[in-house]
């Protein structure tokens, strides 16, 4: 994409730029969190002689502090790092499986085709949340659970749009050219056709990043998380646990929410301003 295009799409869809600007904070926030965190996340801070128990928003405690006596702030900004963690790992296996198989269902045909489209249709009848939940219960749960429950049970979106492309594509002239100049099938199909469907496995990518947070947050939340890591969804279990919205300490369940809404919503903004690029017509309608 040209220079020019690039700036009147960043002009035409705000939205779409507001997700990428929230989405560098994060990241800013998980690389440099060892140096901008004020205190240790796992810190039992004390005030006094006595634990920081429930202190609220201060000069010292920006967020004030949790039951436990451990800095909020400083347990927010190194949960983006759990944060990232899950969703852009869960993002690439998800465009990865999906643009694989989406790729040799809709080029090859046949018996591929129908074996792909079956198996993405009996996974899409399978309930998210219920299912990551019995996976944690039978394995010993965390971020990897979490990874591979967003990986398989995301991968059938990304894989039926991107055959639907390809059944398109490859009765395009250039396909045909392709195979007539002596091109072997998975040269066409990872050469030729695999970079004209990668913004939209791309696309796809960045909605996958919002299910795997929410995934991992509501994992968490319900106590099949990983209790070692930092992360925004611990947090408020934690806070949960502590009866924290009835003691009034917004300080510490809110931040975590809020940063589990914005990347979330993020995403689909991004998501959303790609649609146009990728399909220009839609913005006519």
């Amino acid at each position: 994409m040209r220079g020019s295009n690039i700036w009147r799409f960043l002009k035409s869809e705000p939205f779409a730029v507001a997700g990428g600007a929230i989405y560098a904070v994060i990241i800013l926030l998980a690389v440099l969190a060892d140096r901008i965190a004020p205190y240790n996340p796992r810190e039992i801070l004390r005030v006094n002689r006595r634990i920081a128990r429930y202190v609220p928003i201060s000069p010292e405690f920006w967020l004030g502090t949790t039951a436990a006596g451990k800095d909020v702030l400083s347990q927010l900004i190194h949960g983006a790092r759990a944060a990232l963690e899950v969703g852009i790992t869960a993002a690439v296996a998800v465009v990865a499986i999906g643009t694989l198989l989406g790729l040799l269902a809709g080029y090859l045909g046949g018996w591929v085709d129908k074996t792909v489209t079956r198996v993405a249709d009996i996974v899409l009848g399978l309930p998210f949340l219920p299912s990551m939940l019995v996976l944690a219960a039978l394995t010993h749960g965390g971020t990897s659970t979490v990874i591979i429950t967003v990986t398989a049970l995301l991968w059938p979106n990304t894989a039926r749009v991107i055959r639907s492309q390809v059944l398109s594509l490859r009765e395009r002239a250039w396909v045909e050219a392709a195979r007539v100049t002596g091109c072997s099938n998975a040269r066409i199909m990872f050469v030729h056709v695999l970079p004209q469907v990668l913004p939209l496995a791309a696309l796809y990518g960045s909605v996958a990043i919002g299910w795997a947070i929410l995934a991992e947050a509501a994992a968490s939340f319900l106590g099949f998380g990983d209790p070692e890591v930092v992360s925004w969804g611990v947090m408020l279990q934690d806070a949960y646990a502590n009866q924290a919205l009835s003691r009034g300490a917004w300080n510490w369940f809110v931040p975590p929410g809020l940063a589990i809404v914005l990347m979330v919503l993020a995403g689909f903004m991004i998501s959303r301003g790609s649609e146009k690029l990728l399909f220009p017509k839609l913005g006519d309608q």
